[in-house]
């Protein structure tokens, strides 16, 4: 009876997932909003059959709202995502995979706060993760000082973040870009020795690993391209799918041609090449981030996206929810900026 209702749970949770993918913006809303006239009806007119297109209708309704507005609704919407989820009591391993992977927002208001501390300018901050549920993040949004932020996060149990913190060093900024890596090995640390017992958790691990060897190769290719960071080899994150720790470092000091032949016979390999030629093409260091953002989510929907009946399906869903409100935000933001949408689109992640 109990495994019945483990698969039923499943069977119900991976239906519901699928269901929700379905409704999410595609690349033929995305093309609707290039073949209409600029304005904010028009595009919430192309996505109105989305989840997140209803939202934002009912949310603008008779109301004129900023670029502002409609960013802090647009987090508010993807908390609202992830309680409905937790309401159909989705089975154990998926709640327990959707804890760690949340921590995700937890490590970046955390860096927003070190941020503002070191350069003494606001930023806004996620209304998710623990911190945010326990009510700290607005005492996090004030921190003043290291030892401020590290109150609040003990506050909120956060133990093993308040710890890294206490060893940066204030107004320094590579102490406090040491920290920052450190709260992100933490994450993914704790995130690779949790996927272990959960079901499908060798699937999950060589996702979590394609993350981590991204992360890496980002370092890597922005350093080729003239960006040039002497002391990155301290700073490599450990557990990548394909490549190791040993070879991020060998990669570092490298030339974009010798790292694309070095990356031949793997799944980096294309990625190498287009980030090549994007740059010949363009001369700017952003073409690495919107290329890799891409190339991401293409290798991790290729694994993801056919597990049926797995935690798998939820991590896909959390990844395909994070890219629409990136793509929904950078539109909305060209749009009060009077950017055209074209100037934009190689910044969308788009399936």
């Amino acid at each position: 009876l109990t495994v019945n209702l483990i698969n039923t749970r499943y069977a119900f949770t991976s239906a519901y997932l699928k269901g929700e993918e379905a409704r999410t913006v595609s690349a033929e809303h995305i093309d609707g909003m290039f073949q209409r006239s600029m304005s904010l009806q028009d595009i919430l007119d192309t996505i109105r059959d989305t989840d997140i297109g209803e939202y934002l209708l009912e949310f603008t309704s008779g109301v004129t709202r900023t670029f502002h507005d409609t960013d802090e609704f647009l987090w508010i919407y993807f908390g609202e995502c992830l309680t409905r989820l937790r309401r159909f009591k989705i089975p154990a391993d998926m709640v327990r995979m959707l804890d760690l992977y949340i921590k995700k927002y937890d490590i970046a208001n955390i860096k927003t706060a070190l941020r503002k501390v070191l350069e003494e300018k606001g930023a806004t901050m996620s209304p998710l993760g623990t911190i945010y549920s326990e009510g700290y993040l607005e005492a996090l949004s004030n921190a003043k000082s290291i030892e401020e932020i590290s109150e609040v996060l003990e506050s909120c149990n956060c133990d093993d973040y308040s710890s890294i913190i206490k060893d940066i060093r204030e107004k320094e900024a590579r102490s406090t870009f040491e920290g920052e890596f450190r709260l992100e090995s933490l994450y993914y640390e704790t995130m690779r020795s949790s996927l272990g017992a959960i079901s499908d958790g060798g699937v999950l691990g060589k996702s979590l690993g394609i993350m981590i060897d991204l992360a890496n190769l980002q370092a890597v290719f922005r350093s080729a391209l003239g960006r040039d960071n002497p002391g990155m080899g301290d700073f490599i994150l450990e557990g990548g799918h394909m490549l190791s720790e040993n070879t991020i470092k060998e990669l570092l000091p490298l030339k974009m041609p010798e790292i694309i032949g070095r990356l031949e016979g793997t799944e980096y390999h294309p990625l190498a090449q287009e980030i090549s030629r994007g740059y010949e093409k363009e001369q700017t260091i952003s073409v690495v981030d919107k290329i890799m953002e891409n190339h991401r989510f293409r290798l991790l929907r290729d694994l993801l996206s056919p597990r049926a009946l797995s935690p798998c399906n939820l991590l896909w869903y959390l990844i395909i929810k994070e890219s629409e409100i990136r793509n929904v935000r950078i539109i909305l933001k060209s749009l009060e900026d009077g950017i055209q949408l074209s100037d934009v689109r190689d910044y969308l992640v788009i399936a």
